[in-house]
C-alpha cells in the first residue's frame, strides 16, 4: 500500500476507483472503504486528496471533461479546414462522454442524482469551456470567409445546445443506441448544424447577365 500510496499518479488511480466502483455499485451504495480496497490504499489517503465522496464523483466527471477539453483542442489546432474542425469536435464531444461512461448500466443524471445540483453546476462549466473551443474556431473561419455568423459567442452555444440531446445524460449509453448509430446521428446534425453558418454562393455577375440575355432572347423567339 505504501508503495501505490506514494505514487505521482495517486489522484488518477483513484479516480480509476471511482470510476470502477460506479459502474458496480452506483454512487450511494459506494463508500470509502470499498474505494480504498480498490485501489488498494488505506482510507487516510484518499482523504488527503478528497475530502468527500461527492468531491471523488465531481472529480471524477470533471477529468472526463477535462481529458475531452485537450482533444477538442487539438482538433482546434490541426490544419484540417474551419468546417471539418467543427465537425470533428461535435462528433467527438458526444463519442468521448458515451466512450467514457458507456460501461454504466444508468444514465449519469439517475447515477448521480444525490449530486445533482453541484453536477449540473459543473456541467454547465464544462459546456462553456467546450464553447470557448468551438467559438475560436468559429472566428478564424470568420475571418477566412469560410464560415459566417454575426456572433461567433452565439454560434458556439448553439453548436452546444444542438447536440447535447445525444449525451449520456438523461439516459445510459446503452438506451441512446450503438456507438456507430450515435456516431451516425450526430454526423447528420453537425452537417445540418454547419450547413447554416457556411457563406451563401452568390451568383457573380457576369452569370447573372448572361442568364438574362439569354432568357430575353428566348422571349424574343417565341
Amino acid at each position: 500500500m505504501r508503495h501505490i500510496a506514494q505514487r505521482e499518479d495517486i489522484r488518477d488511480l483513484i479516480l480509476d476507483g471511482v470510476d470502477i466502483l460506479l459502474a458496480r455499485f452506483g454512487f450511494r451504495k459506494m463508500t470509502m472503504e470499498d474505494l480504498a480496497r480498490q485501489v488498494g490504499i488505506g482510507k487516510g489517503t484518499i482523504y488527503l486528496h478528497f475530502s468527500t465522496k461527492e468531491e471523488l464523483t465531481l472529480a471524477h466527471i470533471d477529468r472526463i471533461a477535462q481529458r475531452l477539453l485537450v482533444r477538442l483542442e487539438k482538433i482546434a489546432q490541426s490544419q484540417a479546414p474551419p468546417g471539418e474542425k467543427l465537425r470533428e469536435m461535435l462528433i467527438t464531444r458526444v463519442l468521448f462522454r458515451f466512450d467514457s461512461v458507456a460501461h454504466y448500466s444508468l444514465s449519469l443524471n439517475d447515477l448521480l442524482s444525490s449530486i445533482r445540483k453541484n453536477l449540473l453546476a459543473r456541467r454547465e462549466v464544462h459546456f462553456q469551456n467546450e464553447a470557448r473551443v468551438l467559438r475560436k474556431v468559429l472566428q478564424d473561419g470568420i475571418r477566412q470567409g469560410l464560415l459566417r455568423s454575426r456572433n461567433a459567442t452565439v454560434a458556439a452555444r448553439v453548436l452546444i445546445w444542438s447536440t447535447n440531446s445525444l449525451l449520456p445524460f438523461n439516459l445510459a449509453a446503452a438506451e441512446l443506441g450503438r456507438r456507430r448509430e450515435i456516431e451516425h446521428r450526430i454526423g447528420q446534425i453537425a452537417d445540418q448544424l454547419l450547413q447554416g453558418l457556411r457563406p451563401i454562393e452568390r451568383t457573380p455577375p457576369e452569370r447573372v447577365h448572361q442568364a438574362s440575355g439569354i432568357k430575353c432572347r428566348n422571349r424574343g423567339g417565341k
